[in-house]
This record gives C-alpha cells, structure tokens and sequence, in this order.
C-alpha cells in the first residue's frame, strides 16, 4: 500500500487546494496584508488542510504511524480553531507542548532529563516551522526537500513504514506548491506549518530510534529552517520583543525586502536544503570523525552566510535612509 497511500495523499492535497482556491464551500479565514507581511492582497490561509489529508492518507499502509499522525492532526485542528478564534499566545503553546510530550512519553524510552530536553527540541521544531512560513513556496518546498531527504534515508534503511509517511508529505506538499509558489494563490498557513514542524522533529527521533539514520541526521536535512528559525528567535528574545508577534527579521524575509523576491528566494532556499541533505545523507556513509568535520563545515557556513545577510542588511538600510526610504 505505500505506492497507493501516496498517490493518494497527492491527489487529496490537490484537490483540497483546488477548492480552497476557488472558494468552492470554504469560508475561509484569509491572510490580510499588513506592515509585517510580504504579499498585497488577500490570500486565504488553509493550503495546510491538504497538506495534513496528504498525512492522514499514510494510515491506509501497513505499519501505520498512527500516534504521529493523530497528533499532527490534533495540532492541525488546534491550529484551524486558531485561525478563525484568535487563540492566546500561552494556550497554542501549551497545545504545542502537550502533543511533543505525548510523542515523546509514548515514543521514546529516555532518562527524565534526556526526555524533557526532547520535548522542548519537538516543541522547538513545531514554532520554528511556523515561523518560517512567510514567504511564497518556501516552506511547502523545503518540506518536499526536507521528507524527501528523510525518504532517501529510510529508504536506504528497508524501512517501509517511514517511506511511505515521508513519501506522503512529499507529494502532499509538491500538490500544495502548484497553488503556493510565486504569485501564491492560498497559504498553508498554521494549519499546515504547525503539523508539519512537529512531523519534520518527531519523523527525525523515529528514524533514530529505529536506526534508520543517527541522531544528528535530521538536525541537518532541516539546518536551513532550524539556523534562520533559532537565530532570528534568539536575537528577538536578547532585545526583549514579543517573539510570538509577527515581524519581518527572518533572514528569507530580509533577501525578499533586499530585491530577491519570492521566487528567487525560494530557489535559493531550495538550493540550500537540498545541499544540507545531499551533505547528510553523505556523512551518513562516513566514519564519525569525518561526520564530526562535516557537521563543523556545515556549521560555520550557516554562521558566515548569515553574518554577509547581516552585513547587506545594514547597507541596504542605511541607503534606504539615504533614499528617504520609509
């Protein structure tokens, strides 16, 4: 049932995308512009609801994940009552931290202190996914690219259960990505991206428990979302703003705002994952020592091309203020 499951889970993300698009019996909360976004108009925000249906159909096969899949659509319900009601701050995130801690209790056999460090890396993903959902057809592209690395990985292990789960979120997500790449027709929005940064943490720590790929693996297949996440979070928290608020500091966002654009910025982002999955599913083949080097190269290229954004960032906005640019 893997090859049927995901053809299937393609075909429903499509066709819910189809739908949303053309407002066929959806009312669907929509995605206003504002001073902190990067589109115009308009654009409903519910793209994610094929996304998950895409998940939901990886139950049809054997070996199912069914616990990994009820949360993330726990977490995709959560997200849509959020969308229409405007949930607090504090309760999305209890509901974030509650589905990692249900994985991980359930999951993972760990000592106390190892287990609660994994719910909070789990809870981590689960945001940082969220966050980097702003720009057109990034994060449905580097989810494609981020499981499919995963898929390679499982795939390469004889592991069929977790072929057919990432496979699924593969061609959900490259069915999402015929409405959401530039000009963006529908978003994926929380009810996507929530589900999926928890699927992308969780799917990591069952590949490791089974043996499928090491502990490090899934760290670097999403270095690209994890880096630009976890730096732009921090730096928000050392300057004491509401990290939960939306901004524009992202680093994809900046290279928008720069001149890149959408397209381009997702071209180049795609480049990116598909380097750092490349690099991981190498490394995988090495001795730990040369894993060790090519996890410290990986490292400080993230740290060198984020200090040449920053660096291009600040002239770009002091000529800005040249300009009389607002």
């Amino acid at each position: 049932m893997t090859i049927p499951a995901i053809l299937i889970s393609a075909v429903l993300s499509y066709a819910l995308n189809a739908l949303a698009v053309r407002g066929i019996g959806v009312r669907a909360p929509l995605d206003l512009p504002n001073e902190r976004s990067l589109h115009t108009r308009p654009v409903p925000r519910v793209g994610g609801l094929g996304v998950v249906a895409g998940v939901v159909a990886s139950l049809l096969a054997p070996d199912a994940f069914n616990l990994v899949v009820g949360l993330a659509v726990a977490l995709a319900a959560l997200s849509l009552i959020d969308d229409w009601r405007h949930l607090p701050a504090s309760a999305r995130l209890a509901g974030h931290l509650a589905a990692a801690a249900a994985y991980c209790v359930v999951a993972v056999a760990a000592e106390p202190l190892e287990l609660l460090a994994l719910i909070v890396a789990v809870g981590w993903m689960t945001n940082l996914y969220n966050f980097m959902d702003g720009s057109d057809g990034l994060a449905g592209g580097m989810a494609a690219i981020g499981f499919g690395t995963y898929l390679l990985a499982a795939w390469s292990a004889g592991d069929c259960a977790l072929v057919t789960i990432c496979g699924c979120i593969v061609t959900a997500s490259i069915a999402f990505l015929f409405f959401n790449f530039h000009p963006a027709r529908i978003f994926m929005g929380d009810v996507g991206s929530i589900p999926l940064g928890f699927l992308a943490a969780a799917l990591g720590i069952e590949g490791a428990v089974r043996g499928a790929w090491p502990g490090w693996f899934p760290v670097v297949v999403f270095a690209p979302f994890i880096a630009d996440g976890s730096i732009t979070l921090l730096r928000r928290l050392a300057r004491g703003e509401k990290v939960w608020r939306a901004h524009r500091g992202h680093y994809y966002q900046r290279l928008v705002l720069m001149g890149w654009g959408h397209r381009r910025t997702a071209l180049a982002e795609y480049a990116l994952m598909v380097g750092t999955g490349v690099a991981a599913l190498m490394a995988m083949q090495m001795t730990p020592g040369v894993q060790g080097v090519i996890l410290a190269v990986l490292a400080l290229g993230y740290l060198a091309l984020a200090a040449f954004v920053d660096r291009w960032w600040r002239r770009w906005n002091a000529a800005a203020v040249r300009r009389g640019s607002p």
